[in-house]
């Protein structure tokens, strides 16, 4: 029965049986006893109303408590949000400070256009001394066609200044390409890897945000479940007032109808009764005292080789529903402490959790082990998905397609590979650390 309908009831038999209409029957045993079925009437009623109030005060301690869990969350969230923004401010001045030097990369290539072009000038002016009206001079023909032998010795030196300023320029040339060339794609590398991640951080915020809301949204649902049972109780309350009035009017008449024969045949009843010294010390026995027994405490499991696996991947249990992702997080007291991870951070303290002492980002935990194809992966074995980059995000496996992981969108959680989102992003990538 709901709180509602038996706070119903219990109104209804009051008004009707036993509010104003109430009255005190005349000094007799017939009325006496009359008295004492209505106080146990009373009674009965008023222990059915306070169950229903004992029921009302468990809801009420688990909304409460509700509130106090969704209340933790959203501070856990605030901060992270506050933290992520951060991060969001920080990528975005490295992705302006490389979109500068984008910038300069052009105004540098504007710049070695223009010593290309200045060379291939000299090149063709020198290619223009060698030739002959109709066509081109090889160096060959220069060098036969001389008068002399000191003619030829001339054109020997001048063509073999000309070969080696020519070679010096056409190798600056390649050099300042290729120069260029690398300088453009580390640049051009950067940025996008900078622009992947700003995608990845604002996608992540706005589910953090989201779920600020979704939270604030049932506390306000919880708040108005709480008032409701509060006005419940408070009227619950003053119904158990009521019965507990009658039942003192009906105690006082009963009081007064039984004292004067009360009173005679307790004396009668204290002068036969009363008990000798000895009788009274008889009485007296001691207790008899428990034997405490002696309390071992039970022995703690050792950590072995075999038991590394199931320590590693159940470590992050408790964060379940219980933590929230940020960037960069899980690599200090405080982190853990509140739950605070990232997916490298996670799984570099599910580890050292069994003792083992593995990388905190995605590049070093990709290379931490032995790297197995997917269909010898195992419990344990870390496995890889392309996210905002190559290998950027990482888990553990559990097994039956299953990984526990710090996700942007839900913190510590254990998601379906399988299928869905992280099927499309698991890019086949396994590493075993532990064999």
């Amino acid at each position: 029965m709901t709180l509602k309908k038996r706070l119903l009831v219990l109104n209804t038999t009051i008004f009707l049986g036993l509010g104003s209409a109430f009255s005190i029957p005349g000094v007799n045993a017939e009325s006496i006893n009359k008295l004492e079925n209505q106080k146990s009437q009373i009674q009965q009623q008023r222990s059915n109303l306070q169950a229903t109030l004992a029921e009302a005060d468990k809801e009420l301690v688990s909304v409460l408590k509700e509130i106090a869990e969704l209340n933790a969350k959203i501070t856990k969230v605030e901060k992270a949000i506050e933290d992520n923004n951060k991060l969001i401010a920080e990528t975005e001045t490295n992705i302006a400070g490389t979109k500068a030097e984008v910038d300069q990369l052009k105004k540098e290539m504007a710049i070695i256009q223009e010593r290309i072009e200045k060379r291939s000038a000299i090149l063709k002016q020198r290619a223009q001394s060698f030739q002959e009206s109709g066509g081109s001079v090889a160096y060959l023909d220069v060098l036969l066609g001389a008068s002399s032998f000191s003619d030829f010795v001339d054109r020997v030196g001048a063509v073999t200044t000309f070969v080696q300023a020519d070679k010096q320029l056409l190798e600056e040339q390649e050099q300042d390409k290729k120069a260029f060339e690398e300088k453009k794609a580390a640049v051009e590398e950067e940025l996008a890897g900078l622009t992947s991640m700003m995608t990845e951080l604002k996608g992540m915020q706005a589910t953090m945000e989201e779920q600020k809301q979704q939270n604030s949204s049932l506390i306000q649902q919880l708040k108005e479940k709480e008032n409701s049972i509060a006005d419940k109780k408070a009227k619950l309350q003053s119904e158990d007032v009521k019965y507990a009035s009658l039942i003192a009017q009906i105690e006082q008449s009963i009081a007064a109808q039984t004292a004067p024969a009360a009173q005679s045949v307790q004396a009668a009843q204290s002068v036969a009764s009363a008990p000798s010294d000895s009788a009274a010390v008889n009485k007296q026995k001691p207790a008899a005292q428990k034997t405490k027994g002696s309390s071992t405490s039970a022995p703690k499991p050792s950590v072995n080789g075999g038991s590394a696996i199931s320590i590693v991947t159940t470590a992050g249990n408790k964060y379940i529903g219980n933590s929230v992702y940020v960037f960069g997080g899980g690599r200090n007291a405080y982190d853990i402490a509140n739950g605070r991870f990232d997916c490298s951070g996670f799984v570099h303290w599910s580890f050292s959790q069994a003792g083992i002492s593995v990388g905190a980002s995605t590049d070093s935990l990709k290379f931490a082990g032995r790297q197995v194809s997917t269909s010898d992966m195992r419990a344990g074995d870390l496995v890889f998905f392309d996210t905002y980059k190559r290998d950027g995000h990482v888990g553990i496996y559990l097994g039956g397609g299953k990984f526990i992981g710090s996700q942007s969108s839900t913190g510590v959680a254990i998601a379906n590979m399988s299928s869905g989102y992280w099927k499309t992003k698991f890019n086949g990538r396994v590493v075993r650390i532990i064999e």
